[in-house]
């Protein structure tokens, strides 16, 4: 694989994470009570700290996201 083919890849890879992101951001703020009833039944948790899971995992996947594809494929642009 060369380094242009590398960097399409994570070019894809970036687009398609972010897609998941957003997905998943949209589904929590117009489903959120059904979302929650869900893992309410399975878990048995509150909804404040479902929230809270949900925020920590939102910026641990982002963050990531960042480290591990954006910026090497960032990388990878600057120096080709």
């Amino acid at each position: 694989m060369s380094i242009v083919e590398f960097q399409s890849v994570l070019g894809w890879c970036a687009v398609i994470n972010f897609g998941v992101l957003i997905y998943w951001f949209l589904f929590l703020v117009f489903a959120h009570d059904w979302v929650y009833r869900q893992h309410h039944r399975w878990f048995n948790i509150t909804e404040t700290r479902f929230d809270e899971i949900h925020y920590a995992a939102f910026a641990y996947y982002k963050l990531s996201v960042f480290v591990l594809i954006v910026v090497p494929y960032l990388a990878l642009k600057i120096v080709f």
